[in-house]
């Protein structure tokens, strides 16, 4: 993947987290611009509270983290804007967790979105652990699993718009998009860390090498 491309996409992503992470700090003072349907969870209250102040925050600082000046001419800031993200994720976590089972989406959705939340919390909690140990490859890639789920939050939004012009009724929408709306990141994100999208070099840009009999018996 070439650098403007992956510049591009990072841009688009950091505006998209940003603008959901506003849009959703909003419902916080006044429950009553919430949908009617969100405020039928069993749960909603307090936990709704609980999830939308976490996962806001952790919208809005989740894609600076991954900027390279941040990390190494300020990385006291990265240091404490990464605790908390994490904090962010894990409160959001337990507030999506408790509340999947007061959904009233049925128990296809309570399955897909309680399992977001535990694999969410996971990764956060094994991030933070790698970087306390200072292994911060490790920190790297799963802070990169964190993200993708964190993301989920604004795909759930793109599905919501998107599944019903492919024939799904509003209902089915929103239960495929306990699934739809983070197992995909999940596993672009392995892909990434895996080097699938990294660029391959050219061979006719390869310098010959002459063959170094020291060498190469």
């Amino acid at each position: 993947m070439t650098r403007p491309l992956t510049r591009t996409l990072w841009s688009l992503a950091a505006f998209l987290s940003v603008a959901v992470a506003i849009f959703s700090y909003r419902y916080l003072p006044r429950m009553g611009l919430m949908d009617p349907e969100i405020l039928a969870n069993l749960f909603a209250r307090p936990w709704l509270d609980v999830h939308v102040a976490g996962a806001a925050t952790a919208l809005l600082l989740g894609p600076f983290q991954f900027l390279p000046g941040l990390r190494e001419k300020h990385w006291r800031l990265h240091r404490w804007m990464g605790r908390t993200y994490v904090i962010g994720c894990i409160a959001g976590g337990i507030g999506g967790f408790i509340m999947a089972f007061g959904t009233t989406a049925g128990p296809v959705a309570t399955v897909g979105f309680a399992t977001l939340a535990v694999c969410w919390i996971t990764a956060n909690a094994q991030a933070w652990r790698m970087a306390l140990a200072r292994r911060f490859v490790e920190h790297r890639e799963w802070m990169v699993r964190s993200i993708a789920m964190t993301f989920a939050a604004v795909m759930l939004r793109i599905d919501l718009l998107v599944l019903p012009l492919l024939g799904l009724s509003p209902d089915d929408a929103y239960v495929a998009t306990a699934y739809v709306s983070w197992i995909p990141n999940l596993i672009l994100a392995e892909l990434y860390l895996r080097g699938a999208f990294a660029r391959r070099p050219n061979p006719r840009r390869i310098a010959y090498r002459p063959s170094n009999s020291a060498v190469d018996r």
